[in-house]
This record gives C-alpha cells, sequence and structure tokens, in this order.
C-alpha cells in the first residue's frame, strides 16, 4: 500500500503580534546621547537645584548620571542661571565627565534661550510661554490678524535661537504643556489635545523654514487621558505632514509615592506598546533619583530595554512549599546586581516548568524541604531548600554568567 507524503504546511502566523514595533523617527542628537531614529528609548530627569548653585547642580547632575539618567535638564529662569550653566558644563568635564544637558526656559526667553544654547546641548521651550501675551479680560474672540500678528512675533523671537542651534548642531524640545497653552490656542481650539498639537505644529513649522530639524516634540499633561490623547493626534498629524520627529513623553506633575508610578505608568505604557515615544521622564515630587528606577522598570516591563534581571514570580497559594515572598526577597537580594537574566521563583511544580518556560534559571518548589533547579526548561539539580539560593549562583556562575556586586 502506498503511503502519501505528509503535507508540508507553513506554520500559522500568529493571531497577535507580541513585539513593539516602533515608529519611525529621525535621529536627534543630544550630547553623545541619540533620540529617535531606532536608538533605545533615552532615559531623562531634571535637577531641583538652583542653577546658581554650581557646586550643588554639578553634584546632583552626576547623582543623576551615575544611576543610568542619560540626560539631565536643568531650569534657567533668568541670565544670571543660564551664564551659571558655562560654570556647571566645566566644572563637570574637570570632575567627572560631559554629561547631554538641556536648559528649560520659560516666559519671554529669547535672550536667555541664546545665552544658553552656549552652553548645553539641547534647549527646550513651551510655545504657551515663550512669547507672552497679554489675556484681556473682556475678549470674545481673536481675530486672524491679531492671530497672524501674535505668529510673527514668534517667528522674530524663535528665529535667532533656531539658527544658533543649527549651526552649532544642538538639538531643540518644543514642550507644550497642557495646563499653559497660549490664550489664543484657547479661543481657537480650546481647552483640548488639538489644542496642544497646533501650538506644537506652529513652531515645527517655523523651524522647518529654517531648515531646522533636529527637534523633539512633547506634549504633557497632568492627567494622563489627555496626555495620552494629545501624543496619539500629535502622530497622526505627523504622519499626514511627512514629519517624523522624535517624542518625548511623560505625565507632568505625577504626585509622589505609589498612585504618582502608577499614574505615570498610565500614560507611558500605552503609548510605549504602540511604539510611540523616544525617550521618557517620569515626573515625580521626590528625590530626582527616584525617578529613575521607575523609568527602568517600566521599559523593561514592556521589552523595550533590559537593564536589570526580570524575575518571574507566582503569586502563592495553598500548594506553594516555601515562603514564596521571604525566597524571591533573597534571591533578589541575591542577584539584584546581574542584567540581562530572566530568574523564576515558583511555588510548585503545577505552574513551575510551564510558566517560566521562557526564564533562564528557575528556582522551584518540587516537594517540602527541597526545591529544584532549571536552566530554561532542563530541571538541573534538587537541593535543600536552605542551600537553594547558594546552589543558584553557583549555577549562574559555571555558566560563566555572573558578576560580582
Amino acid at each position: 500500500m502506498q503511503t502519501l507524503p505528509t503535507p508540508q504546511t507553513a506554520p500559522k502566523a500568529p493571531e497577535f503580534d507580541t513585539t513593539i514595533h516602533r515608529r519611525k523617527t529621525r535621529p536627534v542628537q543630544v550630547g553623545s546621547v541619540t533620540i529617535g531614529g531606532g536608538y533605545p528609548v533615552v532615559v531623562q530627569s531634571m535637577i531641583n537645584e538652583d542653577t546658581l548653585d554650581i557646586d550643588g547642580s554639578v553634584a546632583a547632575i552626576r547623582r543623576l548620571h551615575e544611576i543610568g539618567c542619560e540626560i539631565v535638564r536643568v531650569t534657567v529662569p533668568s541670565m544670571a542661571h543660564a551664564k551659571a550653566l558655562a560654570e556647571i558644563k566645566q566644572k563637570l568635564i574637570q570632575t567627572y565627565q560631559a554629561v547631554p544637558l538641556v536648559a528649560d526656559v520659560h516666559h519671554n526667553g529669547m535672550k536667555i534661550a541664546l545665552e544658553v544654547a552656549q552652553h548645553v546641548d539641547k534647549v527646550r521651550i513651551n510655545p504657551g510661554l515663550y512669547v507672552f501675551e497679554k489675556p484681556k479680560a473682556d475678549r470674545n474672540e481673536y481675530s486672524q490678524a491679531e492671530f497672524n500678528e501674535i505668529g510673527e512675533k514668534i517667528r522674530e523671537t524663535l528665529e535667532p535661537l533656531v539658527v544658533s542651534l543649527r549651526e552649532q548642531g544642538k538639538a531643540l524640545r518644543i514642550g507644550v504643556n497642557h495646563g499653559s497653552l497660549a490664550e489664543r490656542m484657547l479661543f481657537t481650539y480650546g481647552d483640548t489635545p488639538e489644542g496642544m498639537v497646533e501650538s506644537a505644529l506652529e513652531f515645527i513649522r517655523i523651524c522647518e523654514s529654517l531648515d531646522f530639524r533636529n527637534i523633539v516634540i512633547s506634549l504633557k499633561a497632568s492627567r494622563a487621558p489627555v496626555m495620552v490623547a494629545a501624543y496619539r493626534l500629535m502622530v497622526k498629524r505627523m504622519d499626514e505632514l511627512g514629519m517624523d520627529y522624535p517624542l518625548h513623553l511623560g505625565v507632568t506633575e505625577a504626585g509622589d509615592g505609589e498612585y504618582g508610578r502608577i499614574k505615570s505608568t498610565a500614560g507611558l505604557a500605552p503609548l510605549l506598546a504602540d511604539g510611540i515615544g523616544d525617550t521618557i521622564r517620569v515626573s515625580l515630587t521626590e528625590a530626582p533619583e527616584k525617578e529613575i528606577p521607575v523609568c527602568y522598570s517600566i521599559l523593561q516591563a514592556l521589552g523595550l530595554r533590559k537593564t536589570m534581571v526580570e524575575y518571574v514570580a507566582c503569586p502563592s497559594c495553598g500548594r506553594t512549599l516555601f515562603n514564596l515572598e521571604e525566597v524571591l526577597h533573597k534571591v533578589r537580594e541575591a542577584t539584584k546586581h546581574l542584567t540581562g537574566l530572566d530568574i523564576a521563583v515558583m511555588g510548585c511544580i503545577v505552574n513551575g516548568p510551564g510558566e517560566m518556560a521562557d526564564a533562564d534559571y528557575g528556582y522551584v518548589g518540587k516537594q517540602a524541604g527541597y526545591i529544584s533547579l532549571y536552566r530554561g526548561r532542563e530541571e538541573i539539580k534538587k537541593v535543600p531548600e536552605d542551600q537553594g539560593v547558594e546552589e543558584l549562583i553557583n549555577l549562574i556562575k559555571a555558566d560563566g554568567r555572573w558578576v560580582e556586586p
């Protein structure tokens, strides 16, 4: 009897793609760091020292940079603060290293921005405050002539800064804030994501008319849904206009503690999961150093950057054969200095090997008083529970993946 050949069929494509495909954006150089252009999502923060305090500012910038903050922002509310940045930059180079610096400029900031552009790698301006529009209490509308007149004033004040940055090969962040939209934008578009986007586009068009495209865009709000909507609308409008500028994501004034972290994640994660965003800041009412771990945790959870150990652990149940919370703490304390590993701590054999299939190493409760150590899907050895952490370390060492703390 003839045996028919088994038909060869191509493997079925997965219904859902679990890979994040980042939006293609142009690369913008900020000192030694590149934002956009397919580079990893950049983490940044802002010091809260007075920029006139040279030594304090240098120390604060260094503290942030040493724990992984790749770009540091400082505020420059006056010309004196702007000039102080020259000393801060020089002292950083002399005592530490050159750190990519951004200057935050508000309120009629042309002169300040021109000064500070000589000393930093990127200047951030707020379109709602860069040219002051005096509110009129009895205003009912903006005439087109008034709108155009202010637009020309913006161009006059923005052009010298753009030319300076263009000639120096430096960058500009057009940083729109929901809470500080210009009055004519509020009258024309309302207090809406559309008003935020149009505010950014007005400044982008001026930059493009001057052949300047080293631009990063942000559209921050203190409410996560507003922030998410603004960025999505910005992407839609840029796609329609053929623009590919990188985006700086953030929920501004997120607060502190657990809720501040959750609120920031609620705004950042949906956008990052859609491939939107090239640099992020988590804005907490805490020491700036507290922001950096949150940024890296969000990026790691989404698979966008791997800067620490990924721990997989079950929530514990009646089948658990050891104190899962205590053991996870011990494993974390022993291995948290490593990078690029996935380590699973599972309480029983029911969920263990299956749920931790993608982990590099597994620590699984198999019988009372003993744990089994896995390398990937392969069980390597069974050891007494009190030796589990030590033997896990020995297994990692045997594979040449251990580094001393």
